[in-house]
Order: structure tokens, then sequence, then C-alpha cells
């Protein structure tokens, strides 16, 4: 199940006796613990750690009856603790024996009606070394039917999931500004949602633009080379030579973001040799060369082949050449060779 479906159900009020979040996305976590909770009365929810007690201590509180309300939600962090056992425990296991989940598969046969039972278990993601225990995990609760898997967010999902948020929070920005934004903080979507609560709160009435963004997110470095490409390609002398020094000073590696601009830059003399006239037309170009494009960075190469002309773009790629290879050299220092690269492609 994923988390839309889980928040649609809840919207028809059809709860499930018992949920299982596996994951580490702590965004839609909170969205759907803020939608159970809204769906019973207030002072109908209680909260246990599987740290401190029990399952089957959990369990006789969701099969106690309540007085004073109608339906419950119990919700219960660290469920990955259920699996602890001792060294007796695990002989067994070595030896054919399995972890006992007899007691859940008990309740979940005769659920007590109008209770919801959440376990959340979001110590282990879903590659690398943590799928093995995730596994485990899934393995203990596998008589819960109900399990939403909590994946972190693509960055193609996130750019979306912030658009929406930029619209409920009532301002202004622009696709390329999104698009930055998503990539200067990894496509997570908790911080992403901080972040956009805090331009709302700056914005006002006006668009936030990419400049905004490389000012409130000066943590992520990331997000001050887009703010380089984006002056650059303005021909901003000024403005570069500012966001070069942020750079420096934040101890960027330099041939890092100088790869980023000739990608940039590369893609934009595609475009103009392929005649493209339109953010549109770009991304369905390089779509069918199977190379990833969505419709903010498809916007921002347009935009960068709008301020450069095919003889300029050439020219930026053969200054990139020479940087690059400088960079590679022995220079008496890297931010020389990148400050003669932005006089010369701004000039």
């Amino acid at each position: 199940m994923t988390p839309s479906q889980l928040l649609s159900r809840v919207r028809k009020r059809d709860l499930p006796p018992v949920v299982l979040l596996l994951g580490p996305e702590a965004y839609q976590r909170r969205r759907l613990k803020e939608a159970l909770m809204a769906a019973v009365a207030e002072g109908a929810v209680t909260e246990h750690d599987l740290g401190e007690i029990g399952l089957a201590e959990v369990l006789d509180d969701a099969r106690s009856l309540s007085l004073f309300a109608a339906e419950r939600l119990i919700w219960v962090v660290n469920a990955e603790a259920a699996l602890r056992r001792s060294r007796t425990d695990e002989e067994a296991e070595g030896e054919g024996g399995a972890i006992d989940a007899t007691p859940l598969a008990a309740y979940l046969r005769n659920p007590t009606p109008s209770v919801t039972l959440v376990f959340e278990a979001v110590r282990y993601d879903f590659e690398g070394d943590d799928k093995r225990k995730q596994e485990r995990v899934r393995k203990f609760f596998a008589a819960v039917g109900e399990v939403v898997e909590l994946r972190r967010y693509s960055a193609h999902e996130a750019r979306g999931e912030a658009q929406v948020l930029v619209r409920q929070a009532g301002f202004r920005m622009d696709s390329a500004t999104v698009d930055l934004l998503v990539e200067a903080l990894g496509a997570d979507m908790t911080r992403i949602a901080v972040e956009i609560e805090k331009l709302a709160l700056f914005a006002g009435d006006r668009t936030v633009g990419v400049d905004d963004v490389a000012a409130l997110v000066a943590d992520a470095r990331v997000t001050t080379i887009f703010a380089l490409v984006h002056a650059l390609g303005r021909r901003d002398r000024t403005r570069s030579l500012e966001i070069l020094d942020t750079l420096t000073k934040e101890g960027e590696y330099l041939p890092l973001a100088l790869a980023f601009l000739s990608t940039q830059f590369r893609m934009a003399l595609v475009a103009r040799e392929a005649g493209l006239k339109s953010s549109q037309q770009i991304q369905g170009h390089f779509s069918r060369l199977g190379v990833p494009m969505w419709a903010s960075r498809a916007e921002q190469v347009y935009q960068t082949a709008s301020n450069f002309s095919k003889p300029q773009l050439e020219t930026a790629l053969r200054l990139i050449f020479h940087a690059d290879r400088g960079l590679r050299d022995a220079p008496p220092d890297d931010r020389i060779v990148m400050e003669r690269f932005v006089l010369e492609l701004t000039a």
C-alpha cells in the first residue's frame, strides 16, 4: 500500500485495524500520523515505545475497551525492537526456530473494533546493508496485511510535491527555482517542506527566485552552483564572482562545479544545433535520446541556449576545457583558474 492509498482510506473513514509503516521517509510518515490523529477524537490517541515495553503489553492495551472514545489510535514507535531476542532465541533460530509473532497473529484474527494499531518501523532503508534487516522486520510483521512502504522521494516526485506545497503556501516560485530547491536539498521532502515554510514568510506577494533560494538555503552548496549557472546565463559578471567567492569560502570542490557547468553548456549547444525553440521541444528531444530530462531542467537549458549564441556556447565549452586542464595541473590556486574562466566567459 502506498501512503496516498492509506490517506484515501482515512478520508473515507475506512481505518484498518493494524498498519505497519515501513521505511525512513519522515515527511509522508508525519502526514499519515496527522491524518490518523484527526480521524479520532481528541484524547483518543495512545503512544507506546517497543524499546520500553513488550509487544504483549501493546496488544493488551489494544484489546482494552475505552469508556470515553468510540475510536482509538494506538501509535507504536521502534517496532524493530520487537525482534530483540535473547541469546537462547538466536540459537533456536539458528537451529531452525523462528521469532515468535504468534500473539500479533492471534490479535489480527479478532482485532478490537474501532481501534487502529500503527507500528512504526523506520530505522532501516530499502537498499544497501539495511535491506536484509528490513526484511527481518517485514517477516516478523507478516501477519499485518496493511503495509505502507515509506520510500524516499525521487527527484521527480519531490519536485511535484514541492510545487503543491508552494501553491498551498500562497506564494509564487518558477519551475527553475523549484528545481533548484529540490536539487539543493537532495530531494529530502522534510527539509524541502521546512524551507518552503521559511520562503513563504519571506516572499509576501513577490515571486521567489533563484537568488532568494541561494540566500536562504546557504548551507546547501549545490544551491550556490545552480545560482552560478543562473548568473553566468545572464552574463552577470559581478554576481558570478560573488557566487564563486561563496563557493570558495564554503570549501566547494571547484572541479565538480565546473563539471556541472560543462553539462549545462553542452546541452544548450545541442539544443541550438537541433534548432529547438522551446523547453518542451528540448525535453522531448533529450528524452528521445534516452537522456533524463524533466520540465524545469529543460527550462534551464532553454534559458542558457537563449542567452548564448552558438559561437558563444562553443567559446564557453572551449573555456571550460582550458579551465579543467588548469585545475588538473598544479595551479597556484583553483580559485584563480575559475575567476579567469568567469571573466573570459562574461566578457
